[in-house]
């Protein structure tokens, strides 16, 4: 059976489910994060901007007037916006940026190439790395989010998972060789990318020990009531049992 063949790039860019409209409300987020989301053609574009921007951060340095508390682990070039703080006993691994309003308490760990949104809450255990947090993002439990783009309001429940990358070629190399695909209407579509978690939209809620596949996509909106795997597409809205 011939394999079916990825979708070129103006056919994903056409589709409004691959937009970043689809899935986070972009006003409202700050100037950084609001002209990232208004700016990207796809989602997929999202994670390179953002790295590309965090690797030049010049034009951010100097909005760095929040609070890093004594006995927080900072490291690289990390930027934290007025109203944003870094609480003792965190671990931040630049270049990352943490917007207004914005907590990683004692116990996270937050690494590069990272975009934490304002009032997002980051506590004990949570691991996050190459992946925006739009905004008001809950992750105050164990849990582990990466290469990936989380919208706003959005609970990550304890034990939460995204997986970035595909296992099902043999054994697992770094650097990562399989590109990441996503299926949308039974077509894989091509991310361009080896690392690629999730998309989370607006008021979405993770109950405690989801995991999500490669590749997922998941409306704003969706419930998704206590399961342990999820992947592919859920449009806007859909009940997920």
């Amino acid at each position: 059976m011939q394999s079916a063949i990825p979708a070129p790039l103006s056919a994903r860019a056409a589709d409004a489910r691959l937009s970043p409209a689809y899935y986070v409300r972009a006003d409202g987020l700050g100037p950084y994060i609001t002209d990232l989301l208004e700016n990207c053609h796809t989602v997929f574009d999202i994670k390179p901007a953002m790295a590309a921007d965090l690797d030049d951060a010049a034009g951010l340095r100097n909005e760095h007037s929040g609070v890093v508390e004594e006995g927080a682990l900072v490291q690289g070039d990390v930027v934290v916006q007025a109203g944003g703080r870094i609480e003792a006993g965190a671990q931040v691994v630049g270049p990352v940026l943490i917007c207004t309003g914005a907590v990683v308490a004692a116990g996270a760990l937050v690494r590069d190439h990272t975009v934490i949104g304002p009032g997002c809450r980051i506590g004990f255990g949570a691991e996050i790395t190459r992946s925006l947090l739009a905004g008001d993002v809950l992750m105050k439990h164990p849990c582990f989010i990466g290469d990936s783009v989380i919208g706003r309001r959005v609970n990550i429940g304890s034990f939460c998972s995204t997986t970035a990358l595909r296992c099902d070629r043999g054994p697992v190399t770094e650097p990562a060789l399989e590109e990441i695909t996503v299926n949308l209407d039974g077509q894989p579509i091509t991310t361009g990318q080896t690392k690629f978690g999730s998309i989370v939209g607006d008021e979405v809620a993770l109950p405690a020990g989801t995991v999500l596949s490669p590749g997922t996509l998941i409306g704003p909106g969706t419930v998704v009531y206590p399961r342990d795997h999820i992947g592919g597409f859920l449009p806007a809205g859909s009940r997920v049992r």
